[in-house]
């Protein structure tokens, strides 16, 4: 039947920065605390972009008290004047017209990270006032705006000597689902960014907490892998390092190998942290592999006849940071996190063969440590193969042979199914009876698994509750994950509210970090919340989360009530439970996420590392913060 309704009066057409406000996520990926701070990221870039150009120094980035941000610059600022096609001022369509800016002819920014042109606008339009600032040619321009439209002329109120950019802004809270910026977050990236341009200062404010840091690194990337390299013992004391251009392209990599079992790769593209990789990453892997048993076959280190070394091998305890600066980047989606230029791939490749070559040629102390760790992983690898191979014929990883303890769910669709990996068999025991048997899946854990952040593969396959969570989430782990084949999109770890369910809950999440880490980039991690009290007074009864939670509801309940502190999920009953942890309607999960690679590989280092005096000074530094101390 045809809807008379439907006719060409129903077409419309989104004028100006409306389609931006109607459809935020296809600008900044989210409406969340993710897009909340692309915000910040996206006014950054433009300063970072005038840095790169050799114009700007300087950044100063302020969190005020009524939730507005400041970014400032010393660049060039904003053009000034009347644009001839548009006949507006130009610092208006800058800031108000989609793909308008400096970057498309790449005579103003060789390289830029905000290709699209959209940055400025879309801050613009997803904020409730947004009032810019430009210092040049001697005179302080300003105009303010309102959910992207003008309610100021560019109007001169000032004169200056300086030149520069000044944005403040005020998040929608009609857009975004909290607008409240997390400092530590902001500042990691602040960090992150002075790293990768070597002697730009950048200093961050927050007037809220009145904390503050200033970064400003003359040795660049170099530092960066020193940074990331802190709590790690080094094979060789000073980082490898290579710069070259190449058909425009500006190829910078620093690396260092350590004892650690994980390699930590991290790339960038014009600054852009690329977390997903691309073209760069592939050509650095397929030149590390080349370049190292070339070198190990010039100068007999590898058994005549034998097994070359593999990529994995190559990059067994590598840190490296690989900076790219280059004219037309192409991203996937507005919050580029992989490179696609394919060029990049032989650029990158030629360039790291032909330099590290000469590194090693000319370090041979270094290159012997380097290789030396890359031939003792390839024993590991060949001795972890045979471990799988063992396990397979025994029908222990294969994911058609579910582990007999897992009470899976019903439903066959991934997207609806979770799984509640347990502590212990007796709290496993209460969780069946109190799952949802459509969509819940049980798998209790025996003990504590094993410290994976000291072990390589070949010991870790030989514990039977790794294996188990292996074959029941059926991704397989490392070069053989495939998070299409998960099972489950929501993996909740629950264990007791006390010292030994922290430990456990720590060596999972370490697990998962270094063997899964894509479940938990995808947001299929969660801590699940089991109550520390159950109050009842007469006929109430209530179930509480911490401590200052009960300590409210003494004050408010009074004298004459009982208090039952939950040491373990298994002093709690199947209806408890369910009422308290399981539930959909009334549960509290946790999500795991990373906002930081690099801060959050540290922290494991750090707490299930070798090194002892960096857990002691962590412990001390964070003593303070304990809310639950069992002791």
């Amino acid at each position: 039947m045809e809807d008379s309704t439907y006719d060409a009066e129903r077409i419309q057409v989104l004028e100006g920065l409306e389609a931006v406000r109607k459809r935020p996520s296809m600008y900044i990926g989210s409406t969340d605390y993710h897009g909340l701070h692309h915000l910040v990221y996206e006014v950054v870039d433009n300063s970072i972009d005038e840095a790169m150009a050799g114009y700007c120094t300087q950044i100063d980035i302020k969190i005020h008290t009524n939730g507005s941000v400041t970014i400032e610059d010393n660049g060039r600022g904003i053009p000034i004047g009347l644009h001839k096609k548009y006949k507006v001022d130009a610092l208006q369509l800058v800031l108000t017209k989609l793909h308008s800016g400096g970057k498309f002819d790449r005579k103003t920014y060789k390289v830029s990270g905000g290709l699209h042109g959209v940055g400025l606008s879309v801050v613009n339009a997803l904020s409730e006032w947004l009032e810019v600032q430009v210092k040049r040619q001697g005179k302080v321009h300003s105009q303010r705006y309102a959910r992207g439209l003008p309610t100021t002329d560019v109007s001169v109120v000032g004169a200056t000597s300086e030149t520069g950019t000044v944005v403040v802004f005020m998040p929608d809270a009609e857009v975004f689902e909290d607008t409240t910026f997390d400092f530590d977050m902001l500042s990691g990236r602040m960090r992150e960014i002075a790293f990768l341009n070597r002697g730009l200062k950048i200093a961050i404010v927050d007037e809220r907490t009145e904390q503050s840091n200033t970064y400003k690194f003359d040795g660049g990337i170099v530092e960066y892998v020193q940074y990331i390299n802190r709590n790690r013992t080094n094979l060789h004391e000073k980082p490898i390092y290579i710069q070259a251009e190449k058909n425009g392209v500006t190829v910078e990599l620093c690396m260092q190998y350590t004892e650690s079992y994980v390699e930590s790769i991290y790339t960038f593209a014009n600054n852009i942290n690329t977390v997903e990789g691309g073209s760069h990453l592939v050509g650095l892997r397929a030149a590390l592999t080349r370049t190292i048993n070339d070198y190990a076959k010039k100068y007999s280190m590898l058994k005549p006849g034998g097994e070359t070394l593999s990529g994995e091998d190559v990059r067994e305890g590598l840190t490296a940071v690989l900076s790219i600066k280059l004219p037309e980047p192409q991203f996937e989606g507005q919050t580029k996190t992989k490179l696609g230029n394919s060029e990049i791939r032989g650029i990158v490749e030629s360039t790291v063969n032909e330099k590290l070559f000469e590194f090693l040629e000319e370090n041979p102390k270094v290159a012997q440590a380097s290789i030396g760790k890359a031939i003792l992983a390839a024993q590991a690898r060949e001795a972890a193969r045979k471990a799988r191979e063992l396990t397979r014929r025994k029908g222990l990883l294969d994911a058609g042979n579910l582990p007999g303890k897992l009470a899976d769910c019903s439903e066959k669709d991934p997207s609806k199914c979770e799984i509640f990996l347990v502590e212990g068999d007796s709290a496993g025991g209460s969780a069946k009876q109190a799952r949802d048997r459509s969509f819940q899946a049980i798998l209790p854990l025996r003990g504590k698994i094993l410290n994976v952040e000291k072990a390589r593969l070949d010991k870790m396959l030989k514990n039977a509750e790794i294996r188990t969570i292996i074959t029941a989430l059926g991704t397989g782990i490392d070069t053989e994950f495939d998070i299409t084949k998960a099972r489950y999109h929501r993996i909740c770890i629950m264990t007791d509210a006390d010292v030994d369910g922290a430990h456990i809950r720590t060596l999972l999440l370490t697990f998962f970090f270094r063997h899964m880490e894509p479940m938990i980039r995808q947001g299929y991690i969660y801590i699940a919340q089991p109550p520390l009290y159950r109050v009842r007074k007469g006929k109430t009864e209530r179930y509480l989360f911490s401590d200052k939670e009960l300590n409210e509801t003494i004050q408010e309940l009074g004298q004459g009530i009982d208090v039952q502190r939950y040491k373990g999920l298994g002093e709690m009953n199947a209806d408890q439970l369910r009422e308290t942890t399981m539930s959909i309607d009334s549960r509290i999960l946790k999500q795991v996420m990373i906002e930081d690679a690099v801060e959050a590989n540290d922290l494991f280092e750090v707490l299930m590392g070798d090194a002892v005096e960096p857990r002691r000074r962590f412990i001390h530094e964070h003593a303070r913060e304990v809310e639950v101390l069992d002791v």
